[in-house]
């Protein structure tokens, strides 16, 4: 079976998916194909008062059922939805593969499967996470009970729609919210069919809406919403400012943030530096490095350095680059010029500023927004490619001494995202884990496994919260404590 498909043939859901209807509305961004760098769409934007009406729906709907309704009802309808998701692959695959960064191999065979399992997860928790009782004197009750908050905002990123789509509607619907979501503008149609699929499963209609749009204007309508009582996010931390800015003006309600990264990967002396090198490789490459887990900053004990940056280097050409929906494609482009450009920029900065580039640097030579996997050396702290999240395919190398330089050089001003450790050492490790400030850290791998209970999120500007989890659930739930004298 192949999955390569012409990208001139494939019908799109344009429009708001607003009370299980598709609306239009004046086209206002043009959008651009990674791959190539051809126009092939205009995405709508929501304003406010189209986000007033997805709002309304999704309250309407919640309050007419959901949020009371059995939880055990609630699971049915997800798992029926989950396995639609998954026949629908191949559809769901392509729309997603022909704005998007992904490989149309990579979607159907990881993103379609790992997002149905999340919605499964989330459905198993509606009728098995709940309240408790609380030890008080003899003649009273003490207990909390936890509830829906009602109408939760989500907003999620480009570089993974499907997946990050069902990250915030998976937990959001089985605590019993209704959703309005705004994918990201460059990438919302798989969001948009995944959420049409939905109401074939028997989730009512409107308690899923999709407004498209930018972050200025439909991001910020939904987010500064009276009747959002919830906000999750997944996105850069500059964003993320502007979203707790926008709440802060004008309200108070809870968030979940996931942001922006600058990780680091210490590599000790001991360490297996085949599996290390495999691992970081796979850390960059991945999606051409546009991903907040990412990598990007590989610290390692000076007396490994040499070898380590000639395995890297010569793990690091990508086999197959090619457009997203040719099924031999193992490697990704950039998502737009603007960003291609804006990692061309900051690695000129980065050797004016001392870094000696040992291979990549370069956009390729081939349609599209492609950018070769880099590995910069002789970086310092201050330099640029350390201190900015590139996002793109670019690594940087620091060595070290002693076991306080490493943990010194892998704190960032900034973020604290995820952390890789690779030693054959279990202590070395486990003190590693403690000092390194990271609400993420692997040992002897880099990435995220399909273990949906186990959280993410980050440190410092890398966020507020969790995503995935029980702590994602709970989220999405509100407690009330209770008192009763008997």
């Amino acid at each position: 079976m192949t999955y390569s498909f012409n990208p001139d043939s494939i019908e799109l859901p344009i429009g708001h998916l607003i009370d299980g209807k598709l609306v239009s509305s004046a086209d206002g961004l043009a959008m651009y194909r990674p791959s190539d760098g051809a126009a092939y769409a205009s995405c709508p934007v929501a304003d406010s008062d189209i986000v007033d009406r997805a709002v309304q729906s999704a309250k309407h709907a919640q309050a007419s059922g959901w949020g009371d309704a059995t939880p055990r009802d609630r699971t049915r309808a997800m798992q029926k939805w989950a396995d639609l998701i998954e026949q629908h692959a191949t559809e769901l695959a392509q729309l997603e593969a022909l704005s998007s960064t992904r490989p149309i191999a990579q979607i159907a065979a990881g993103d379609i499967a790992v997002t149905a399992e999340q919605i499964r997860f989330f459905a198993e928790m509606a009728d098995k996470e709940g309240g408790g009782l609380a030890p008080t004197r003899s003649g009273s009750l003490g207990m909390t009970v936890t509830e829906p908050y009602g109408v939760v905002g989500a907003i999620t990123p480009w570089n993974f729609p499907i997946s990050m789509a069902g990250w915030k509607l998976g937990p959001a619907l089985a605590a019993g919210n209704g959703v309005v979501l705004k994918p990201s503008e460059m990438t919302p149609f798989s969001t948009i069919r995944m959420a049409q699929l939905a109401l074939r499963a028997g989730i009512p209609a409107g308690l899923i809406n999709v407004v498209l749009g930018d972050g200025p204007v439909t991001g910020a309508a939904i987010t500064g919403h009276p009747d959002i009582a919830k906000v999750s996010f997944t996105g850069s931390t500059g964003a993320g400012q502007a979203i707790m800015e926008n709440i802060a003006r004008t309200g108070v309600k809870p968030m979940t943030l996931e942001l922006g990264g600058k990780s680091p990967q210490i590599v000790f002396a001991d360490a297996d530096l085949d599996q290390a090198a495999d691992a970081i490789a796979r850390s960059i490459t991945f999606n051409a490095g546009q991903a907040c887990v990412a990598g990007s900053r590989v610290i390692v004990h000076q007396s490994v350095a040499d070898d380590l940056a000639r395995r890297l280097i010569a793990r690091l050409y990508p086999d197959r680059p090619g457009p997203t929906w040719d099924a031999n494609t193992d490697y990704s482009p950039i998502i737009s010029a603007r960003q291609r450009d804006r990692i061309i920029s900051i690695l000129s900065q980065a050797v004016e500023q001392g870094a000696e580039i040992r291979c990549g640097g370069h956009a390729m030579d081939r349609p599209g927004y492609f950018f070769a996997p880099t590995l910069l050396d002789g970086v310092t702290q201050d330099n640029i490619a350390i201190r900015q999240e590139i996002f793109g395919p670019v690594l940087t190398l620091q060595r070290f001494e002693t076991e306080d330089e490493a943990f010194d050089l892998s704190d960032h001003p900034i973020y604290g995202l995820c952390a890789g450790i690779f030693t054959r050492d279990l202590s070395c490790g486990l003190r590693a884990m403690r000092r390194v400030q990271a609400g993420t850290v692997w040992i002897n791998r880099y990435g995220r496994s399909r273990d949906h209970i186990l959280p993410t999120g980050g440190y410092r500007q890398s966020g507020i919260g969790k995503d995935l989890g029980r702590e994602a659930y709970h989220a999405n739930r509100q407690s009330k404590t209770v008192l009763i004298d008997l």
